[in-house]
């Protein structure tokens, strides 16, 4: 046995290892780890997880002790009215596990038979109505609107015999989608099933990046959805800002549950009635609490703007003294001061370290650079470093005069002919 586990642990990929059996990350894949083990723990379990259009939803199916169904592989399956293409996405001993969380039994009436297996023409026509789902999707939009109804179709679905089409929208109450049904039915010809979902069953369905840079966990891994109140924002201490603690769908982001747990519990430390602290050199008051740091910081009421941090267990021992009717002399006998080592030797050039002095006289040495060098070979020099002014040829900015304007002692410079 021990052989092969070892065997399975080096067949089997995962994300750990740079790839990932179950097709990628939906939230209706399941990472089959018995799935190359050449045991069977029950031989006679014929019920077999299938999916449908790429993982949005799933089932449990029964099939025949005769057929021979691995991961991956497309089956032909019942539907309430005709039939319906599925992948194989899960078989064996983990089908039990996820039938035990849905609490569905082996002798429920729901679970509806694999009739066969997907031949090449059903591929193509799985193909082929996968393919025009978002024309029609585009399409059914456009007579919603028409129709003047408050509701949002957010998705549709094609039977596998393309006999029936399921739309998903989301409104915020009862619609009444008599005449639209009509419209659909002769516009796309087949039956039409209207499905009403949630905001977050439709990001689900939709899927999208968060603000994490991430696919959306409602769309990969979450299978849930439990309801996320400002009371969990509290909690952590954020900001009530509306635009950042909402998701895709318009709600509070499910990573808002995550941690609560963990700030629960620490917040067990903190203590009670702690709004107050009485000193001698006045009344200070809480003014925010930095939970997974265990530090509170408070604030004396006559001097606005200063704000000293204690650890919990200061407060406490200060709470306890004013319950006593004594009084600590200042918070600052408490106070956590924090201290920023800045290592200045891996830095070359740190903000403040270049002063306006070191720039003037980077500026003046380029300037005398630049004289020396626009210096020619007849140039000479007064005194030291000083150079001779050019005489002016042309004093007053009077005209040049020609030589048959009776100026002989000038001439004309040379014209340089190119």
């Amino acid at each position: 046995m021990e052989q092969v586990f070892e065997k399975v642990e080096k067949k089997v990929p995962g994300c750990s290892s740079g790839g990932c059996s179950t097709g990628g990350c939906n939230r209706m894949n399941v990472m089959d780890w018995f799935a190359d083990m050449p045991i069977s723990f029950n031989e006679n379990f014929n019920i077999a997880e299938i999916s449908f259009k790429n993982g949005s939803r799933k089932g449990f199916y029964r099939f025949s002790s005769g057929m021979d169904l691995h991961k991956g592989q497309l089956v032909v399956v019942e539907a309430a009215q005709g039939h319906d293409i599925g992948e194989v996405s899960l078989k064996g001993e983990l089908v039990k596990a996820q039938m035990k969380k849905r609490k569905i039994t082996e002798r429920d009436d729901t679970i509806r038979n694999v009739l066969r297996l997907a031949t090449e023409q059903d591929e193509q026509i799985l193909k082929a109505i996968r393919a025009k789902e978002n024309e029609t999707l585009v399409r059914a939009r456009a007579i919603a609107r028409s129709q003047n109804l408050e509701m949002k179709i957010g998705d549709i679905e094609f039977q596998g015999d393309d006999k029936k089409v399921t739309i998903f929208y989301t409104a915020e109450g009862r619609v009444d989608f008599r005449e639209l049904v009509k419209v659909y039915a002769k516009e796309f010809k087949v039956k039409i099933e209207m499905r009403q979902i949630g905001a977050r069953q439709e990001a689900a369905r939709i899927g999208g990046i968060g603000s994490c840079g991430r696919e959306l966990c409602c769309s990969t891994w979450l299978n849930d959805f439990k309801s996320v109140t400002t009371q969990a924002v509290r909690y952590q201490n954020l900001a009530i800002n509306t635009d950042k603690l909402s998701g895709q769908c318009g709600r509070l982001k499910c990573c808002l549950n995550y941690e609560l747990d963990t700030y629960n519990d620490a917040l067990k430390a903190f203590p009670k009635g702690a709004d107050k602290i009485e000193t001698e050199e006045g009344v200070a008051f809480l003014k925010k609490t930095e939970i997974l740091k265990k530090q509170m910081v408070y604030e004396y009421a006559e001097q606005r703007g200063n704000f000293i941090k204690l650890g919990i267990e200061d407060v406490k021992e200060m709470l306890w003294m004013n319950k006593s009717g004594k009084k600590p002399k200042s918070l600052l006998d408490f106070a956590i001061v924090d201290v920023v080592k800045v290592d200045e030797s891996k830095h070359e050039d740190l903000v403040g370290q270049v002063s306006l002095n070191t720039l003037e006289e980077k500026e003046r040495k380029r300037r005398r650079d630049n004289r020396h060098k626009n210096k020619g070979p007849q140039g000479g020099q007064k005194g030291q470093g000083q150079q001779q002014k050019p005489q002016n040829k042309n004093p007053q900015n009077r005209p040049p005069q020609h030589k048959h304007q009776g100026n002989k002692g000038q001439q004309r410079p040379p014209k340089n002919n190119p």
